[in-house]
């Protein structure tokens, strides 16, 4: 079996364009992946056409020469827009093994190590930053099922929080919790906004909320003042999905003071990099909550890597807060019953693109999350 041709498109969500490849080969058999990367939608697909003909002509199962070829044989460092370009081939390879096989691609990885996959809720707090409007919208999506919630309080700060930033944001928590009850884990997100002293500051006046984590509340870039906030917060810190090696996760890994990882497989260049890092947490006696905000292949091939790690911990979910259409651009999405994911037994990632519905939302070059510009939460993207 040899890759004849790599195509790539783009579905025009709102708050963020999705990136995606489709892989062909000689023997019919062709494979998706995605590549998606916030703002950088059109420049990621320009370095997979760049890197296209570096793999054309080989054998899709050779997932580890075909990675090493389109990322250490290019002989340059372009962090996360040269892997999720990587990541859009590598994945769409392991569609193309998996269904050669007629196997989900967990089974080409030991086997599924779960019955279902507990999920969290992201994307669900669309609106006002007001206490009571993530209150009202806790408590619709945990009616639904769901066991687990994240989000992002801090409108757009940067750095520090103003007084009255920060009695907003702990008064947001408070709702949200009040809303939901003690049974409900609530996921903190940080995107990397703040110093480490604002960071301590913050998780010891949330101690009291019980959150499950505090993500990512300094920049991924500098993974001493990481260590340091772990070391100090009361709250476990949860990080990953910007790291782009599995030597930074090594990095961070020997401090032995984060306990949750969140790689992020199209961050990494594809899903067997993600698999290995998994194993390396598992060393460390950590669990793996891999990213996967990003567009509907990714949901599934995460799906897939999460099925087949013993350390899995829970599984992220934006898909049921996004457009609606989102649903008609691939067959059989992701779908979460009681907050729960049922695992697929279906050749491949078990999805495929629909084209035809995927061309009806273009590309817009202001469809992004904005993420330090206020009233960024109310994820109106294109429509502002």
């Amino acid at each position: 079996m040899r890759i004849t041709a790599i195509d790539t498109y783009i579905a025009g969500n709102p708050w963020k364009n999705w990136l995606f490849a489709k892989v062909s080969t000689d023997e019919g058999i062709h494979g998706v992946g995605e590549g998606t990367l916030n703002y950088f939608g059109k420049t990621v697909e320009a370095a997979i056409h760049e890197l296209k003909p570096l793999i054309l002509g080989m054998d899709p199962f050779q997932v580890e020469v075909i990675s090493q070829r389109l990322i250490r044989d290019v002989y340059s460092e372009g962090a996360q827009i040269h892997m999720c370009a990587a990541a859009a081939i590598e994945i769409a390879c392991w569609d193309i093994i998996g269904k050669a096989c007629k196997q989900p691609v967990y089974n080409l990885w030991g086997g599924r190590c779960h019955d279902k996959l507990r999920a969290y809720a992201n994307g669900w707090y669309r609106g006002p930053r007001t206490p009571e409007s993530f209150a009202e919208k806790a408590k619709t999506v945990a009616g639904r099922g769901y066991t687990a919630l994240k989000f992002d309080p801090f409108g757009g700060a940067w750095r520090t929080l103003s007084r009255y930033d920060f009695d907003l944001t702990v008064d947001i928590i408070r709702a949200v919790r009040d809303a939901v009850g003690p049974s409900v884990d609530l996921l903190i997100e940080g995107h990397c906004r703040f110093n480490v002293a604002t960071a301590v500051e913050f998780a010891e006046a949330i101690h009291q909320f019980r959150p499950a984590w505090f993500e990512e509340p300094v920049p991924h870039t500098n993974i001493p003042a990481m260590v340091e906030v772990a070391r100090r917060s009361p709250v476990p810190i949860a990080t990953g999905e910007s790291l782009s090696t599995k030597q930074q996760f090594a990095e961070l890994l020997k401090y032995e003071v984060v306990n949750i990882l969140q790689p992020e497989p199209l961050n990494l260049g594809g899903l067997y990099a993600a698999r290995k890092i998994a194993d390396m947490v598992d060393a460390h006696f950590g669990v793996i909550a891999p990213h996967s905000a990003q567009g509907p292949v990714c949901s599934a091939a995460c799906v897939q890597l999460n099925a087949s790690i013993p350390n899995f911990f829970i599984h992220e979910i934006f898909d049921e807060f996004n457009e609606p259409w989102e649903k008609e651009i691939v067959t059989n999405p992701v779908e979460v019953i009681d907050g729960y994911i049922e695992i697929p037994e279906r050749p491949g990632l078990g999805i495929d693109l629909n084209i035809e519905e995927i061309l009806k939302h273009p590309y817009r070059q202001e469809n992004y999350l904005p993420l330090f510009k206020p009233g960024w939460e109310r994820r109106e993207g294109a429509s502002e």
